[in-house]
């Protein structure tokens, strides 16, 4: 009896466990929210013009915390374990751009989509995420915080480049360096992020003490750009365009992609004969796409009623690359303990 019971509790445990890995984020929730009012009440006119510049002084805030959050030791350290970073860098801007462009090519696919699945090929590397999965996992921690820390920083420059040599054109609008979107780009995200690093020695402590204030501010600017941009892509015509067959179609194609990347990632864990560790850093460094950082940039790098669009793609991957990622570092650990 006393046997059935443990058992009893051991399967509840086990469903509790299962379903903490797989139920959808509260904060990607809070996003679905957005569009869902975008689409039903989207901003328009003056509205709009009002919540298009509070969500550009949102992501003005929003890399200048970034800047003032990574702290010198952090570049400094990245330097160090130079073969894991460079191949989780390899992973983020040159095999996933390269899996874009064969995905933008696949037939059928509406092109604003098309490109934003290419779009969130060519982003940086989620921080926190990386880093807590790779701890669950019991993966290097470290390797893995530099290495999100660079890619974020590096996606600050190179992911514009990348647009620019590979989005010629999404909608009819030709994307390279105009004089507009390189100002753009300074005066919005690497102004206000190389400000908030330089100022780090005075109000980076105060940051770390308001950490849930930081939070707030940082998720709370993404929630109003997207509810800016669907709102414009709604007014635009987005949902017109995009039928529920065109939305399968982007699942499966972002399922497809977070599942080849992993592949890849271990594959060439075991073929540059890295540690266990490392392997697992390398893995969940090396198929991460940041919403956090995507979301404002493509509210930066885009046309208005094209970004609702583009960044849906992206919300798809973010909340699949959570749930499947999230099971994989349970199994790493179990297999851990059982070692």
């Amino acid at each position: 009896m006393a046997e059935r019971r443990d058992g009893s509790v051991a399967q509840r445990r086990g469903a509790m466990r299962l379903w903490a890995s797989v139920k959808p984020d509260g904060y990607i929730l809070l996003l679905v929210g957005m569009v869902a009012l975008a689409s039903v009440l989207p901003v328009r006119g003056t509205m709009a013009t009002i919540t298009d510049v509070a969500a550009n002084a949102g992501i003005v805030l929003l890399f200048f915390l970034h800047g003032a959050r990574l702290s010198r030791q952090a570049i400094i350290d990245g330097a160090r374990h130079w073969r894991l970073h460079l191949t989780i860098a390899a992973m983020t801007f040159v095999i996933f751009p390269i899996l874009g462009l064969a995905i933008r090519a696949v037939p059928g696919i509406d092109p604003t989509l098309a490109t934003g699945l290419l779009f969130l090929t060519l982003l940086p590397s989620t921080v926190q995420s990386s880093i807590a999965l790779t701890a669950i996992a019991r993966g290097n921690v470290a390797g893995a915080v530099c290495s999100a820390s660079f890619s974020n920083l590096a996606g600050i420059f190179i992911t514009p480049v990348l647009v620019a040599l590979t989005i010629h054109d999404s909608g009819g609008g030709q994307h390279g360096f105009a004089l507009g979107s390189i100002t753009s780009i300074v005066a919005m995200l690497l102004l206000p992020f190389v400000t908030g690093h330089l100022l780090r020695p005075w109000i980076g402590a105060t940051i770390a003490r308001h950490k849930t204030l930081t939070t707030t501010v940082d998720r709370g600017s993404i929630l109003l750009v997207v509810y800016t941009a669907f709102s414009a892509a709604v007014v635009g015509g987005l949902w017109n365009r995009v039928s529920p067959g065109d939305l399968a179609i982007v699942v499966t194609l972002a399922g497809a992609l977070l599942a080849v990347v992993l592949t890849i990632s271990a594959g060439i864990g075991r073929l540059f004969r890295f540690d266990r560790a490392d392997r697992i850093a390398l893995q969940f460094c090396g198929s991460k796409k940041s919403l956090a950082s995507g979301v404002p940039m493509a509210g930066v790098l885009f046309a208005a009623p094209q970004v609702g669009a583009i960044v849906l793609p992206l919300m798809i991957f973010h909340q699949l690359q959570l749930i499947v990622c999230a099971m994989l570092a349970r199994r790493y650990a179990e297999q851990e303990d059982v070692a």
